[in-house]
Parts: C-alpha cells; sequence; structure tokens
C-alpha cells in the first residue's frame, strides 16, 4: 500500500501553464520543507529536470504507452517513496493521449492508475464567464476527479473576480489565480524548452520565482489537503535490482552533460541494478571514456547545438571510434546516433557508423511498436517493445541494412523503412525505449560489457 498524498496538474491543452504551476509547486513546498517527489506523464525529458531542480531529487516520467499500466503504480511507489507529497505534470490535454487509442497515454489515463484528484490549470488571458462552461466540460467529460482550478495569465483584479464567480457557478473550487510574470519564462527551441543543464544558473533563478509566484497566488493549504484525499494506492514499488546481477561490476559510460541530457532517472539505476559500475561521461569535456571502461550508453540531447564543439573533442571522438573497432558494446538512441555517426550537419562525428545526419525543417514525433530486426546488446532479434521518436533531424542512410553480415537494420515498425543500425555490439537508432518496459534490457548490455 502506497498512502503518499499525491495530485495530478492537467490542462484543457498545451501551452495553459502545467509546467508553470507543476515546478512552482514542487518548489514552494520543498521550500517548506516537505520532502516531494516530481513526475511527469509521458515521454518528456526537458520538464522532469525543471521539477528535480525544484524538488531535489530526480523528475520521472509515468508513461503507459511505453511501459505498460501495469508499471504506474510500482514506479510511482518507487519514485515516491520518503516523500510526503507528490506532484504530477500531465501532457497536453487533460484525455489527449496515443493518437487512435482512445486515452491510452493520457493524464486521465494516469490519474485513474494512481487514483489521484486533478487540479486543472486554465489559460484564462482572453476568457471570461465562459471559463465556467470550459471548466464544466473536462468534469463532466471523464471519470477522473477534477478537485479545483487554478487560473493563470488572469489579467487584473476585475478578472480574477469574474473568473472565480464563473467557476463557482459550476461548484469547481479555484485553488489559485496567477498573474503574468516574465521573470518565471524559460527560452524555448525546436524541441522545447531549453534543458536546465544548459542554464543551470537562469533555471535556478526561474524555478525560485516559480516558488515566489506561487506562494502569491495559490492556496498551498487548500491543494494539500485535496493531495491528501486520494486513498492509498495497491501497488508494490518497482525495483532495478536485477534478479541475478552480472558479476565483477564492468564499469559502463553513461553520456551526460548539456549536449546528452535526454535520460530516464531509471537507466542508470538499472544499469547500477543489473551489475555495473555507472560512470558519466560529458562528450563536450572529457577527453577520454572513463577509466576501465568496458561499455557506454549514450542517450538523447542537443548534439546538433553543440556540433561545433563536439567535434572539437577529437580525442574523445577517436577513442570512442577505437572502442566501437575492438569491440566495446554501445548502445545509442536519438542524438547518440548523430554523435556516432560520420558527420553532423558537416561537422566531424565519432565515426563508428558510415552515416551522415542533418538537421531537417520538420519535427519526427510519436510512439512507434517497433520489432528488433538484428541482435544486438539492447535487444535480441524478433523483440517487441514500444520506443518513442522525437527529433528534427535525418540519417543518411536511415538503417544499417548495407551493413556486414554480422549487422543490419535495428528495427521495423508499421508504415516506415527499416531504421538505425544494429549489431552485436553496437545499437544505435532513433528511437528512444524505457528501459523500465523490460529490465531484462539492462542486463543484456551490462552482460554485454562483461563478456
Amino acid at each position: 500500500m502506497v498512502s503518499v498524498p499525491r495530485i495530478v496538474i492537467a490542462a484543457p491543452a498545451s501551452g495553459h501553464g502545467k509546467t508553470t504551476v507543476a515546478t512552482g509547486l514542487l518548489a514552494a513546498y520543498a521550500k517548506r520543507g516537505l520532502p516531494v517527489a516530481p513526475f511527469k506523464v509521458g515521454p518528456d525529458y526537458i520538464d522532469p529536470g525543471y521539477h528535480a531542480l525544484a524538488a531535489g531529487r530526480p523528475g520521472r516520467n509515468l508513461d503507459p504507452v511505453m511501459v505498460g499500466e501495469d508499471r504506474i503504480g510500482p514506479l510511482f511507489a518507487h519514485g515516491s517513496a520518503g516523500t510526503d507529497l507528490a506532484v504530477v505534470e500531465g501532457v497536453m490535454g487533460l484525455y489527449d493521449g496515443r493518437v487512435g487509442a482512445g486515452d491510452t497515454g493520457s493524464t486521465a489515463q494516469v490519474a485513474a492508475l494512481l487514483d489521484a484528484p486533478v487540479v486543472l490549470v486554465v489559460n484564462a488571458a482572453a476568457q471570461g464567464r465562459s471559463v465556467a462552461a470550459l471548466v464544466h466540460g473536462f468534469r463532466s467529460f471523464g471519470s477522473v476527479r477534477i478537485g479545483g482550478v487554478i487560473l493563470n495569465q488572469v489579467g487584473s483584479d476585475r478578472h480574477e473576480a469574474l473568473l472565480r464567480e464563473a467557476c463557482e457557478e459550476v461548484g469547481t473550487p479555484v485553488l489559485g489565480a496567477m498573474r503574468r510574470a516574465a521573470a518565471v519564462e524559460a527560452p524555448s527551441r525546436h524541441l522545447g524548452l531549453v534543458p536546465v543543464a544548459e542554464r543551470r544558473s537562469e533555471a535556478l533563478a526561474s524555478v525560485a520565482a516559480l516558488a515566489s509566484l506561487v506562494e502569491s497566488s495559490v492556496d498551498l493549504e487548500a491543494v494539500l489537503a485535496l493531495a491528501r484525499s486520494a486513498p492509498a494506492l495497491h501497488a508494490e514499488p518497482w525495483s532495478p535490482e536485477a534478479e541475478e546481477p552480472v558479476a565483477g561490476r564492468p564499469v559502463v559510460a553513461l553520456a551526460g552533460g548539456p549536449a546528452f541530457t535526454f535520460a530516464y532517472a531509471e537507466t542508470a539505476e538499472l544499469l547500477a541494478g543489473a551489475g555495473a559500475e555507472v560512470v558519466v561521461v560529458d562528450p563536450l569535456r572529457d577527453e577520454a571514456l572513463p577509466e576501465g571502461a568496458r561499455g557506454l550508453v549514450v542517450g538523447g540531447g542537443f548534439p546538433e547545438v553543440y556540433a561545433a564543439e563536439l567535434s572539437a573533442n577529437e580525442q574523445l571522438r577517436k577513442a570512442v571510434a577505437s572502442a566501437a573497432a575492438a569491440g566495446l558494446p554501445i548502445v545509442a538512441e536519438c542524438a547518440g546516433l548523430l554523435w556516432l555517426c560520420r558527420t553532423l550537419d558537416g561537422a566531424p562525428m565519432c565515426g563508428v557508423l558510415d552515416a551522415d545526419a542533418a538537421m531537417t525543417p520538420s519535427l519526427t514525433l510519436g510512439y512507434r511498436d517497433a520489432v528488433a530486426l538484428s541482435d544486438s546488446p539492447l535487444l535480441p532479434a524478433g523483440s517487441r517493445i514500444t520506443g518513442h521518436e522525437f527529433h528534427r533531424t535525418s540519417v543518411h542512410p536511415r538503417s544499417g541494412l548495407l551493413l556486414e553480415p554480422a549487422g543490419g537494420a535495428a528495427w521495423a515498425w508499421r508504415g516506415a523503412d527499416p531504421e538505425g543500425f544494429a549489431a552485436p555490439r553496437l545499437h544505435a537508432s532513433y528511437l528512444h525505449l524505457h528501459w523500465a518496459a523490460d529490465p531484462a534490457i539492462a542486463r543484456r548490455v551490462v552482460a554485454a560489457a562483461a563478456a
């Protein structure tokens, strides 16, 4: 049984201020000395960085599409252990989920799985009494419990009074009314907000401003009381510990730093639980792999923003290429794929793959039900798993179909040509996976390193 008080922060659509409210609440409660656990619905990597900065503990993702709905409760129990409040930021609109799959993957589904009350954040900048119709519609559409509303972008005292009166008409408590505040804004670019790791001092100031804004605008006691109304949750905490950890404690390097910020907290935990000694390497600054490294895992991020700096680190690029040629097992997702290519926007990269990467004007985004086409350190051929793509780049050739007989394409999924590069000691693909979906992934990677 999990008795952690919990609240889900949702909205009618993207752009209403979920991240502002969720991060501000986390920072405000942490400032009061309350241990708080941050979560994000869906495959987002950037918002959890701001959550972690506010809460002082890792931001985690709850994605029923990627890991299955049965793991949402256990992952929540794992991430919220030892805290007195969990704040779960939703994704898109409250009822928006995977396209064509009803509410699967939606904030509403996660709220239902956690049996958690919902606070609806509404951007009321251009609304008056009509806000009542919007709130009433969201309350009556689904089965989740909307316990109150936080109004965002309120223009004046008179505007606030009008909005509060309208919400009272439909019996929905207003838990807060936030005015416009430039100090809390974070810069964005082609894949969303700029990650915390790239602007830490500015992000700290933004989070502090968010805490102040929420403290002055939101009834924190009412929100906490609503969170405490959540009933006990039947869930056994998820554990990253493998049943049979690999012996020998092989060192597995995990890419980090400003260029590689897209990673689930559970990845490092699973690698350690499978028997590895996990050591972070920053491809922007470190000129060699960690001493004794027997494997390399490179997640997502923004190498396209740092192409010149990554290219200038010639010593590490050559070290990675030499290690790959010597059989070092390497697993790379999305940004990691770009770094392993021969070039990225013309700048030399590691050259592990005979392929070139470049920025494109179009966004590739969505879940993929994938089948592994070749054996790799990640999964054996024939394995089925759901992953997620999120990038504005392309790689040519698209897959490793023309590699030597020992290798081939990484994945196939409906409606697309085979994608990625796979060989017995290499996996490089655009597809992001949440390794908690199949803990055997981490043990396979660590076993490859130990071998």
